[in-house]
């Protein structure tokens, strides 16, 4: 199956990743993971671009980027979560755009859902923070670290809504969305406007589009069933 050519306009169900595809999540991530990591010695320039930690699960993301044992990485991880818990909405402001995007979506019938290897206690917080939950059929995240991958999660939530790969989209900043949408048999719109993700990365991947805006996204799921312009705000 060609995934990367395929069309997603008419499809049934899209699933979007949480962090820096719905929700600008990245300020809140980077800055918590700086104070950790210089409290286990690295430097600023050890710790390089902190943008890589924003996409692949914890703690494996400390094993993968700076190199540290499973047993470090799960260490740090912890005492992440620890100062993360104490941000509380701020830690994930939705994109401008987003709410009303999703409701177009909604609208024009699509089931949506989200798949995140985020914590699913704070998937479930951060929907509630930010008012969104009844603009989804299913949300899930992980319930342990142990379990709840991407591959699996995406794999869930088609299950659990009656839906093939063939009606299904998948909606990713990072090219392990597009690779585990891609193992289900799913296309991934890929999304640029987060601002953690490396150039050309997406597209190397294998995503079907890649976009830059909220508006783009919603042209890019809708096609010409886009409203002309959606986001335009109010004249005072």
């Amino acid at each position: 199956m060609a995934l990367s050519n395929a069309d997603v306009t008419g499809r049934k169900l899209v699933i979007f990743d949480f962090d820096g595809t719905l929700a600008n999540t990245v300020p809140s991530i980077v800055s918590t993971a700086r104070r950790v990591l210089a409290h286990h010695g690295l430097t600023e320039e050890s710790m390089g671009d902190l943008k890589r930690l924003v996409g692949p699960p914890f703690p494996q993301a400390y094993e993968w980027v700076y190199g540290f044992s499973p047993e470090e990485a799960a260490q740090i991880t912890a005492e992440y979560r620890a100062l993360y818990d104490t941000i509380g909405a701020a830690a994930w402001p939705l994109f401008p755009g987003v709410r009303e995007m999703l409701s177009s979506v909604r609208d024009a019938g699509r089931l949506t859902a989200v798949a995140s290897s985020k914590q699913i206690r704070l998937i479930s917080r951060a929907l509630d923070d930010n008012d969104i939950r009844d603009l989804f059929d299913i949300a899930l995240g992980k319930s342990s670290d142990a379990e709840g991958d991407k591959i699996s999660l995406i794999g869930r939530v088609m299950s659990e809504l009656g839906v093939g790969p063939d009606e299904t989209v998948m909606v990713g900043d990072r090219h392990h969305d597009v690779g585990a949408a891609a193992a289900c048999g799913v296309p991934c719109v890929g999304v640029t406007y987060g601002g953690a993700t490396p150039p050309g990365e997406l597209e190397a991947a294998g995503a079907c589009i890649v976009v830059d805006t909220v508006e783009e996204l919603l042209r890019a799921l809708l096609g010409h069933r886009a409203p002309a312009a959606p986001f335009t705000a109010p004249v005072e």
